[in-house]
């Protein structure tokens, strides 16, 4: 192959480690009963962001093919207790908490007195619902911990809710990886995505602890593709939540050996650092090599438009891929993966920066970001989803000098809750 492109960068980069109690302009009184929102009719869309409403209630989870909201807040907990009868409580609580939450109001009613604690923190009041999605899953430590069954559950475990496998280049940190529980709260406004799961996290005192947490966002117009750190749209190639025959195939989860799972889905979550020092310093020809991407246009190398068609049979004039063999867009298409395709709806993070020093020639000093991407992939099965896609990418992909994957967990995520029931329900009941 003619070795035409611009010349890659140094892997040093590569190698540094770590990579209202109000709503939408009706009162919704923290005493009055549940809001038509919640029980699963979906309101005409609003123009602003802040006033939108998603349903709660319905026969899938909210923040799965919700048309993406800005913000996100992320979460795992681990659970605590030894009772069964805890873990059923918390979760009609949550359920309880999350639909009185997603129309705009507080996680309880609150008290006319002020002889004890709020049963919620107010900091959101008269901010408007955000379009608020509240999304519940199950890790793999509710059903075994430890080699034991606490719950009673180790039965019920689907087949497809595996232990994710050690890719190549992984430099997990045990802080940000696993959690028996899992919280996503996607909001049209920061606060009002970390306080859905402030509220939340307060609701487990006692029987859960929080593992990790991790706040994102995206930026862009509605409608549109949003672009990462790196500065390249992110999701173009995602099956169309449009289409139900899609999502029935790739998102939304059967029966086969776990009926209670039936309209759920498998989400993958991994944080992945980015050395935006090393980025920003890279030649945009390569950058376009490493994802197979226009930069700007978002189309495929060769292709003028964003959705024009990836073919990856295309040559130049010499015989070589117009699209790199390594490229992110070739080694993660469909075509690539017998036909396997993944739900993407990732956010970027910022942490603000860390004081790095190099251990080997020329010991460099500096500052660097701690930025990068959340990673969240729902589908129908990670065995045939994300875990050959990702070992494929692990090995292969030229982006791997520029990210390194430090947090990781996948979980069950259950269908929707019915009204008067709650998430999960047709796991604990026999």
């Amino acid at each position: 192959m003619a070795n035409d492109h611009p010349s890659r960068p140094a892997r040093r980069g590569f190698l540094k480690a770590g990579g209202a109690a109000v709503a939408a302009g009706a009162s919704l009184g923290a005493g009055l009963g549940t809001p038509q929102a919640a029980l699963g009719k979906t309101p005409a869309h609003h123009a602003d962001p802040h006033m939108a409403v998603e349903p709660f209630y319905g026969a899938h989870q909210g923040g799965i093919v919700t048309p993406q909201q800005s913000h996100t807040y992320v979460a795992a907990l681990d659970l605590t207790t030894d009772k069964r009868d805890d873990v059923i409580a918390l979760l009609r609580a949550w359920t309880e908490a999350a639909a009185r939450l997603t129309p705009g109001g507080t996680a309880a009613p609150l008290p006319p007195g002020d002889d004890k604690p709020a049963p919620d923190a107010g900091d959101v009041l008269g901010l408007g619902p955000c379009g608020l999605t509240i999304t519940f899953g199950f890790g793999p430590g509710l059903f075994t911990h430890d080699g034991k069954d606490r719950y009673g559950l180790a039965a019920r475990r689907p087949a497809a809710l595996v232990d994710l496998p050690r890719f190549n280049g992984d430099q997990l940190i045990t802080e940000k990886t696993g959690g028996d529980l899992f919280i996503q709260a996607c909001a049209n406004d920061q606060q009002v995505a970390f306080h859905a799961v402030r509220q939340l996290a307060r609701l487990g005192y006692g029987v859960a602890t929080m593992r990790w947490g991790q706040s994102g966002f995206v930026s862009g117009p509605r409608g549109q593709t949003p672009r990462n750190l790196m500065g390249f749209k992110d999701g173009t190639n995602n099956p169309s939540t449009a289409k139900p025959q899609l999502m029935n195939e790739f998102v939304w989860a059967g029966a086969a050996d776990a009926p209670w799972m039936e309209g759920g889905t498998y989400t993958v979550v991994r944080r992945i650092r980015i050395t935006l020092e090393h980025w920003d310093n890279t030649e945009l020809g390569f950058q376009e090599q490493v994802f197979g991407r226009h930069k700007y246009s978002g189309a495929p190398i060769g292709k003028k438009n964003e959705f024009d068609p990836v073919d990856l049979k295309e040559e130049d004039k010499e015989g070589n891929p117009v699209i790199p063999e390594n490229s992110h867009v070739r080694l993660s298409n469909q075509a690539s993966n017998n036909g396997a395709q993944i739900l993407r709806r990732s956010y970027s993070y910022n942490e603000g920066t860390n004081f790095y020093i190099e251990r080997w020639p020329p010991w460099r000093q500096e500052t660097e970001y701690d930025a990068g991407l959340i990673f969240v992939a729902h589908q129908s099965d990670p065995r045939t989803g994300f875990i050959p896609i990702n070992g494929k990418l692990a090995k292969f992909d030229l982006m791997n000098q520029f990210t390194t994957h430090v947090g990781s967990a996948v979980f069950a995520v259950p269908p929707g809750a019915k009204p008067g029931s709650y998430i999960g329900a047709g796991l604990f009941e026999t």
